[in-house]
């Protein structure tokens, strides 16, 4: 496993859950809010996930666009199939699958749960919508 020089930040892979909907402030600040915790900025972005019941939701797709980003959607069965460090019994009777924003965004990495930066970050925005973000280290 090598690392990026010092200079360079690695390419980092966002998961992203919330509630039907939140708005793209709310999402964005759980955005920022977790990328700062992981010392990332959104220049480092280069994947993002969620779950395809999100498809249809304004606000992940006003911040996608905002920031040129693609978000690819997984079925429920994709996401429960990667092993998440906190697994959520709430998540899976609402979307089918005990994580949305940990599994989305290993998968988006590519990677296993030794290459999340921020497990799980919760925000409940001033409007009562919460959105969650999860990051995680794209390996070389």
């Amino acid at each position: 496993m090598t690392t990026p020089p010092a200079n360079m930040a690695p390419p980092l892979a966002l998961g992203l859950g919330c509630d039907r909907g939140t708005p793209a402030t709310t999402i964005a600040q759980a955005i920022a809010e977790a990328l700062a915790a992981c010392g990332g900025g959104l220049a480092d972005v280069r994947a993002v996930a969620s779950i395809d019941l999100k498809a249809g939701e304004a606000g992940l797709a006003a911040v996608a666009r905002d920031n040129g980003w693609t978000i690819v959607f997984h079925p429920a069965s994709e996401l429960a199939a990667v092993e998440v460090p906190n697994p959520s019994e709430t998540v899976r009777r609402h979307t089918g699958t005990p994580s949305v924003s940990e599994a989305a965004a290993l998968l988006a990495a590519g990677a296993d749960c030794r290459h999340l930066l921020v497990e799980k970050h919760k925000l409940r925005g001033a409007d009562g919508r919460n959105a969650t973000v999860s990051i995680a280290r794209i390996p070389a």
